[in-house]
């Protein structure tokens, strides 16, 4: 159990993730509480995913995964980490749907020309996704496969796969929908954007209705080589210092803040430990057949 003090901090954390003043901090306490009161209800539901960001969530640290999935997200149900199989998981399921009032997180793509590919309780996930969405007071397509299809639906895809905004715009469901994308998400994406919808309403989004305040800025101008890419240092293999624009590098074209806030408790990022960036947050994520990810036989000189 958290102390006051460290829920305190906890709320002032989330409150500078957000880009929020000081005085939003007694509203994120309030939003957090919320959480922990277990009055703000979670349906999580899997697509076509490897269930990375699942697993990523589960890296989430103040709150540890086992504070968030007991303190603070009252999750109803997912696949992966409810208790609960079989006929008793899907009754959770149906019920909960059927209570309303909960926010819907949706992880993976949508199987649009290939429903039977991912059935759940003899539902398939296409007509799951639409009923929870209808009852759902807002909606978050996390990852890239749920916000813009991802590697399921890379070109020459079998299934039809789309992503979560577009599958519900073509059947009508027209709730509030925010798209988080990134292979996988980073978890504080996930507490910090349900915090701010429970307690100050959609946070301020851009064209792709992502949060501004994770994805306003490219990676490239949150580079920590950035000065090696104005010097025209670049590297020629991964184990070089210098940009790594020449060995595929897409932070110029990726929206995200991976470099600034980073993963693994806030260790390191794809760039920070010498990868460059492959992109796995941009609507194109992974891209054609050709255009590999990594262009390490161009002519570096």
């Amino acid at each position: 159990m958290l102390t006051r003090r460290e829920f305190i901090t906890l709320s002032a954390k989330f409150t500078a993730l957000l880009g929020l003043s000081n005085a939003a901090v007694p509203k994120i306490a309030d939003a957090l509480t919320a959480l922990v009161k277990q009055d703000a209800p979670v349906i999580w539901l899997q697509g076509q995913s490897c269930s990375g960001c699942s697993v990523s969530l589960l890296n989430a640290e103040d709150p540890g995964p086992a504070e968030l999935l007991t303190q603070y997200i009252s999750l109803l149900s997912h696949g992966t980490l409810s208790f609960a199989t079989g006929h008793l998981f899907m009754d959770v399921l149906n019920k909960s749907i059927d209570n309303k009032g909960y926010y819907l997180v949706v992880e993976g793509s949508i199987p649009e020309k290939m429903p039977e590919c991912c059935v759940i309780g003899e539902e398939p996930i296409t007509q799951q996704v639409l009923r929870a969405a209808k009852n759902a007071n807002a909606i978050i397509a996390v990852g890239t496969c749920a916000a813009y299809g991802g590697i399921p639906a890379a070109e020459g895809n079998a299934t039809g796969a789309v992503s979560v905004p577009e599958y519900l715009k073509k059947h009508g469901v027209a709730k509030p929908t925010i798209i988080l994308p990134g292979c996988p998400v980073h978890p504080d994406w996930v507490i910090g954007t349900i915090a701010h919808v429970i307690k100050f309403g959609l946070p301020p989004l851009d064209s792709q209705n992502r949060p501004k305040y994770f994805y306003a800025k490219l990676i490239h101008d949150q580079c920590p080589r950035f000065a090696d890419y104005e010097r025209q240092k670049f590297a020629k293999t991964f184990s070089d210092e210098g940009c790594l624009f020449k060995l595929g590098c897409l932070g110029p074209e990726t929206h995200a803040d991976c470099t600034i806030h980073k993963w693994n408790s806030g260790v390191s990022s794809c760039i920070n430990a010498g990868a460059p960036c492959i992109g796995c947050a941009n609507k194109d994520f992974p891209g054609k057949k050709d255009f590999p990810i990594y262009r390490k036989r161009e002519n570096n000189s």
